[in-house]
């Protein structure tokens, strides 16, 4: 396996747009992002401000034209994102007054039609990463069976095949459009979404027959919430990772709250999502894992702090990335002293 160097440092736009400048407009935030050090952003596609998904899944031109708005900055676009759309895709109805916030009013207490639409809107966003020449989509899985993490009383039998089975059919027709303009799924493995770590991932790929673009987008810091080897799901599931966001996360364990947090806020948590380096996650070991495993991607900066503020976790978290940024190694540090060999050579060496 060849070692790559990963691209970086990037930036999730999604937690940083808001009414005021930079923040406003797509222009405006890429200089900010750009003198701050960053070399590429990651779109949220549901911000008509950053892209017209519409446009951008018909027209090449278009997304020729924005890649070049943005280039004049001196960044990249690394990936497209549907967070709030794919987490449309399945709604329990537990859940359907606060979903109903991510579409449009037209379909707010009708959740065929929401679905519909949000089917719709992640194939549009992977027909405009085509046409930007993009390779991975970053999209949440959406959740039937959330409910039930931690069932009292116990789940029925056959629940789970039955949640897994209409969460695939659910998916396949947008994993298939996906194949067919080469496009990664990445599914960001998050607490709240049927798929939320390795074993539900695995479930869900077996639904979908193991589809070709059912892929992975490894965030660490919802699996130090869960508790969960972060280093060792790397090895089990490197060939999946397409797609990786820097986020730093923190677990204090307490006497009186665990890994649900208590109903608290995020500050009161023993789990609580941290700025870059201020946490207890071990990037450097992530980074090592992934240089060596060959990642060919982004390293993109998730800003999510209960503590810190936007603007110096920004500041902070480009150059913390490109601290971390691995040149991968074309050679072996003990190639000096490499003697040649020969079929006749090494039977002399072994005496045979």
């Amino acid at each position: 396996m060849k070692m790559k160097t990963i691209k970086g440092p990037a930036i999730f736009l999604a937690q940083f747009m808001g009414d005021k400048k930079p923040f406003n407009k797509l222009d405006t935030v890429c200089k900010w992002a750009a003198d701050l050090g960053y070399k590429g952003i990651q779109i949220p596609t549901w911000d008509s401000r950053l892209i017209d998904l519409t446009t951008a899944a018909k027209s090449k031109t278009y997304c020729d034209e924005l890649k070049g708005k943005v280039a004049t900055h001196g960044l990249t676009i690394t990936e497209l994102s549907t967070h709030l759309q794919g987490q449309l895709i399945a709604v329990n109805p537990a859940y359907d007054l606060q979903f109903d916030a991510f579409a449009p009013k037209a379909v707010h207490g009708k959740p065929k039609a929401r679905t519909k639409w949000a089917t719709k809107t992640v194939k549009q966003a992977l027909s405009a990463s085509k046409n930007l020449g993009l390779s991975a989509h970053a999209t949440f899985s959406g959740s039937l069976m959330w409910h039930t993490m931690y069932p009292w009383p116990q789940r029925p039998s056959g629940l789970v095949q039955m949640g897994f089975e209409e969460l695939a059919k659910r998916w396949l027709p947008i994993l298939d459009h996906a194949k067919k303009v080469g496009v990664d799924v990445c599914f960001e493995l998050h607490p709240g979404e049927d798929l939320h770590d390795g074993i539900t991932y695995e479930r869900f790929l077996a639904a979908t027959n193991n589809h070709s673009r059912a892929r992975i987008l490894y965030d660490p810091s919802h699996f130090m919430l869960q508790q969960m080897d972060y280093l060792q799901f790397i090895d089990f599931y490197h060939d999946k990772i397409k797609m990786f966001h820097v986020k730093d996360a923190e677990y204090n364990p307490s006497g009186k709250s665990g890994v649900y947090g208590g109903y608290q806020d995020w500050a009161d948590r023993p789990g609580r999502f941290r700025s870059l380096g201020d946490g207890h996650i071990d990037f450097g070991a992530i980074f090592s894992k992934l240089t060596q495993y060959g990642y060919d991607g982004w390293a993109v900066m998730e800003w999510e702090c209960c503590i810190k503020s936007a603007q110096q976790g920004a500041q902070e978290g480009a150059q913390f990335i490109a601290n971390h940024i691995i040149e991968a190694s074309q050679t072996s540090f003990d190639d000096f002293a490499a003697s040649g060999g020969s079929k006749a050579v090494n039977r002399r060496i072994l005496g045979i």
